[in-house]
């Protein structure tokens, strides 16, 4: 979380950066907000001071009905939520006066979780489950809703599986509001995970076999 490439610490300028953007658009249904995509080299529990401050900012402007995202430190990834990156001790007591918010968590499937590593080959068959079990259990616990923002793998059996085994655990568990795919858009080109009709190179079997069973 930074401005001008310096680190945010101001809970209370972050929000008020938050209540001025929310009132431009707390009318309009349509509109989702998410308070920081991917905080990294931040500490757990300062990013959530920072997402709670973004919670009180968009609420006190009068956006009440939109969905709130919040995310934690370390690219917001799943299968360090409960471990290393601290997120799951720092994120525990967030609270919404409306009670519409989900903690936005991100997972790649290759070695490194990192989505670019490997051009697409996933670690086994199991792995989104495995890599998301923990998170799913800490979101249970805590009596909260997790919404998994970015997801991604190669077009080949071992991560269509992977894909498939992953989702219908989420869907299983009762704790996860939805998953977005990465990515899409004309400007991807040739990237091997982009679903952008009608021949990006993951539309002919991650379309298909992968996700539109689960829409």
């Amino acid at each position: 979380m930074r401005y001008n490439h310096n680190i945010i610490t101001s809970t209370s300028d972050f929000q008020t950066w938050w209540k001025n953007l929310a009132a431009e658009f707390k009318d309009d249904k349509n509109v989702i907000f998410d308070l920081q995509n991917e905080p990294w080299g931040i500490d757990a529990s300062d990013v959530a001071k920072l997402m709670q401050a973004g919670i009180n900012g968009v609420r006190s402007a009068g956006a009440t009905s939109q969905l709130i995202l919040v995310e934690g430190t370390s690219w917001t990834g799943a299968w360090t939520w409960t471990s290393s990156s601290g997120n799951g001790d720092a994120f525990k007591n967030l609270t919404d006066p409306n009670n519409n918010f989900a903690i936005q968590m991100h997972q790649y499937l290759d070695v490194d979780g990192s989505g670019a590593t490997g051009q697409g080959v996933c670690v086994s068959s199991t792995i989104m489950a495995e890599r998301i079990a923990a998170a799913t259990q800490w979101l249970k616990d805590n009596k909260l809703k997790g919404f998994l923002g970015e997801l991604g793998g190669g077009s080949n059996d071992v991560c269509i599986d992977a894909i498939k085994g992953g989702l219908c655990a989420m869907q299983e568990s009762g704790v996860w509001i939805g998953a977005l795919w990465w990515a899409a858009g004309p400007w991807w080109g040739d990237y091997f995970q982009s679903i952008e009709p009608p021949s990006s190179p993951a539309v002919a079997r991650i379309l298909p076999e992968a996700l539109l069973p689960f829409l």
